[in-house]
């Protein structure tokens, strides 16, 4: 499945956009995009992609994607064969992060949304009773003209920014969202993993990076991120695994050797503890 990126505000002229989506079936390819996405499902099922994450999706599915976040929605089967009564209805906030401006992020009072769109880069299932009033909000807001869309954003952000009705998407290793901590010793860390999986890469030349011994590296590395090192590495080789069983028709052996394993086998076993399931089901379940 080919990965399109795009820019919605370009399409739309605006950069705050409320639609509602009526159509036979959702017909957007599996893309990604700069801005971030709210997305209430009102009818239709089928199975949604996001990042590394297959899911099934129906009515009352509610998503909030960050920047760049991969994403498709594919219809059951049965709504690609002409049948008339069958129906795709959503409604989808697009909106760009800049609309706020830089001093807006640098206030203490928003600080529970910088974390909302930093956590957003994973994807945000948003359920319970937020998902319900956020539902109501959006019918409302379809409505809206001006300035009373972006004064109606507004509410519904802080209503899920305040909310634990949120059930995140895809482990952390997916958005590598770890660019904004340049005075975090461990950014150096991220970026060269991120650069070099495939490789093998131990432990003392990674602790060297960070300008550390291997055990002082440990215990930071854990404390930091509640994971060991090659918890992550490993968190982090599943995705990129994952990107290549989407986007290529690499053989497994292949994707194995592109994401630094040895072996199928080691691959395999890996990638199951990680998604709960083989390379080839997950290829499978991703098919059209």
């Amino acid at each position: 499945m080919k990965l399109e990126q795009t820019k919605i505000t370009s399409y739309t002229n605006s950069t705050v956009s409320v639609l509602n989506r009526e159509e036979s079936f959702f017909q957007s390819p599996f893309h990604s995009h700069p801005e971030l996405e709210l997305v209430y499902v009102k009818e239709s099922f089928g199975k949604r992609i996001i990042g590394n994450s297959v899911m099934p999706f129906e009515p009352g599915d509610m998503v909030f994607l960050g920047s760049d976040l991969p994403h498709v929605w594919l219809n059951d089967e049965m709504y690609y064969q002409g049948i008339s009564t069958l129906k795709a209805n959503a409604i989808v906030v697009y909106f760009s992060k800049d609309i706020f401006g830089p001093a807006f992020y640098e206030l203490k009072e928003t600080q529970k949304i910088n974390e909302l769109f930093f956590q957003a880069g994973k994807g945000i299932s948003i359920i319970g009773k937020t998902n319900k009033q956020i539902a109501k909000k959006l019918e409302k807001l379809i409505l809206k003209k001006d300035f009373e869309v972006i004064i109606g954003l507004f509410e519904i952000l802080s209503l899920l920014s305040e909310s634990q009705d949120r059930v995140y998407i895809n482990n952390e290793a997916y958005s590598t969202a770890h660019k904004d901590s340049k005075k975090d010793r461990l950014s150096e860390v991220f970026q060269y993993v991120n650069e070099n999986y495939k490789k093998d890469i131990v432990l003392i030349e990674i602790a060297a990076i960070a300008n550390m011994t291997p055990t002082s590296f440990c215990r930071m590395f854990k404390l930091k991120t509640k994971k060991s090192f090659v918890e992550y590495l490993n968190e982090i080789r599943v995705s990129k695994a994952c990107k290549f069983l989407l986007e290529t028709d690499l053989s497994m052996s292949e994707i194995a050797y592109e994401c630094g394993y040895k072996t199928a086998s080691n691959f395999n076993k890996l990638f199951k503890k990680f998604m709960g399931m083989t390379p080839s089901e997950f290829k499978k379940s991703a098919a059209v």
